[in-house]
């Protein structure tokens, strides 16, 4: 499901920020290898700082597994200011009716292989879907975004390749970056949908996502530790340590990890956190 979160809305959701924010650290800083800046584990640049809007996957448990930031072009934007590079020096596309699409990414470690609804391949074809119908029913025409050629094949793979490119292709750590450019129509949306087999809304309100973040957070919290103290940065660490877990020998890691950091908790704290561990085996 698709979560827009713009300058009108983002207080409400600053932890889905914060879990997007660390996607992209771990995509663009660890697999990628670009020159980005990573501060208490989160990708957060300059142009964050510009309200731009931000097309969020969530599965169903309300977990980000994938985003992307739009941008208008007729201010700062990546193609102007940091891929100048792209363009061999001609002026960069502005317009009223072009947004820039950066930061597009996808969670390979939480996601399966495939076509189905939790794998790689949906996520990445329900966030283009997202952003392009999110786009244009905001009045955007065209699309120009910075990606690298395996993105560029990803596109053409799912029935959405783009109809013309800008400038040359560029070095950009570990891969290369160029521009391309994609229109929002009513048929480059039904392909991608035809491809993915997404039918439907993809999209969910503000109403129902806070509804599905609040018990998303009363889960993390097991019977001992329901009725008193929200969790602590630190515990939270370790919920999404053992979240992220995919073999027994992970999971026994973080239990070994929480033992050896005993003191640090109350026993109440302790018994939530070893608890809830051994819950979650089972959901893996």
């Amino acid at each position: 499901m698709i979560l827009v979160v713009d300058g009108l809305n983002r207080h409400l959701f600053s932890d889905v920020l914060d879990d997007m924010f660390q996607l992209r650290a771990r995509v663009f800083g660890g697999r990628l290898g670009w020159d980005v800046n990573i501060e208490d584990g989160k990708e957060i640049d300059e142009f964050d700082h510009l309200d731009p809007a931000y097309v969020i996957g969530l599965d169903d448990g309300g977990n980000v597994v994938a985003a992307v930031r739009a941008l208008q072009t007729t201010g700062p934007h990546m193609l102007s200011d940091v891929f100048s590079a792209i363009l061999c020096g001609e002026a960069p596309l502005r317009s009223a009716t072009m947004w820039e699409s950066t930061r597009f990414c996808v969670d390979t470690q939480r996601l399966s292989r495939g076509k189905d609804k939790n794998s790689v391949s949906y996520a990445t074809c329900e966030l283009m879907v997202g952003s392009l119908e999110y786009a244009r029913s905001a009045g955007i025409q065209d699309i120009i975004t910075v990606i690298d050629p395996v993105m560029d094949r990803v596109l053409k793979r799912s029935n959405c390749a783009p109809y013309d490119y800008v400038g040359k292709t560029v070095p950009m750590g570990k891969v290369a970056a160029l521009a391309a450019l994609l229109d929002c129509t009513e048929e480059r949306i039904a392909g991608v949908r035809e491809f993915a087999g997404i039918e439907g809304d993809v999209f969910i309100d503000e109403d129902k996502a806070l509804e599905m973040f609040e018990a998303k957070k009363a889960a993390t919290l097991s019977p001992a530790n329901r009725d008193h103290k929200p969790l602590t940065d630190l515990e939270k660490y370790f919920v999404e340590q053992m979240h992220a877990a995919k073999t027994e020998s992970e999971r026994q890691a973080v239990l070994d990890l929480i033992e050896t950091l005993s003191e640090k908790f109350t026993p109440e704290q302790k018994t939530a956190l070893l608890g809830t561990p051994r819950a979650f085996a089972h959901e893996a």
